[in-house]
């Protein structure tokens, strides 16, 4: 029997460069046997799409934005498109994370129609230091949708439990999902937080896999600091 079929990529630009190999050598290994790759460039120019195929991945160009928003979302709409159009599933799968070999087969087998893996990432706590927290996040009030990031017990337990947001860096999303929810972004929120806000509203759970632990690579990346958002 064919299984689904999954459109595994993600908008990327010329500063996710310094992650290309590895992202190329994760993806092009993913044990899974029915998917598809492509990465959508919405850098200025048409080197790093080069670069990209010269690696082996397909890839096409996204449209140039002066903010960095605008080209995510447009960029992540081109890939909600596709899927839509010729797959059953998206893998949102960041550059800089890299998953292991199993991620669609371990996160498919839950039968969710969003479910993330875990990947780490650094937070400016309120003393001022930074610490590494998971992108993913428990509701902890209904009323005022105040949420936090999972605690170490939590992600360091093999388990499928409900959350109410993560980000887009290794999740799979049914294309129903993505017939009722496209890509934005307001105010000075990016595009993931609104993804989950709306898959709250239209009362659609979000899970997570905590045995899916994806390794992000943050440490030669651009900071957000200096990319005009």
């Amino acid at each position: 029997m064919l299984k689904p079929k999954v459109l595994v990529g993600c908008p990327t630009s010329n500063h996710k460069e310094y992650c290309l190999k590895q992202y190329a050598e994760a993806v092009k290994n993913l044990t899974y046997p029915n998917y598809d790759i492509l990465l959508v460039d919405n850098s200025e120019n048409d080197e790093y799409l080069k670069k990209i195929k010269k690696e082996g991945l397909p890839a096409t160009k996204g449209p140039y934005f002066e903010g960095a928003r605008d080209r995510i979302i447009t960029s992540r709409n081109i890939l909600r498109e596709k899927t839509i159009e010729s797959y059953d599933y998206l893998l949102s799968l960041e550059q800089d994370v890299i998953p292991p070999k199993d991620i669609i087969e371990k996160l498919m087998r839950h039968g969710k129609e969003i479910v993330t893996g875990v990947y780490f990432a650094n937070n400016v706590m309120p003393d001022g230091t930074t610490a590494l927290i998971p992108l993913v996040y428990k509701l902890t009030d209904e009323k005022t949708l105040s949420m936090k990031p999972l605690s170490e017990d939590e992600v360091f337990k093999d388990q499928l439990m409900q959350v109410v947001s993560c980000g887009l860096g290794c999740v799979l999303i049914n294309k129903k999902v993505l017939e009722k929810i496209k890509f934005k972004y307001e105010k000075n929120t990016f595009d993931d937080r609104w993804f989950c806000i709306d898959a709250y509203k239209l009362k659609i759970p979000i899970y997570v896999d905590t045995s899916v632990r994806c390794k992000h690579l943050i440490s030669g990346h651009q900071k957000w600091s200096q990319i005009k958002k």
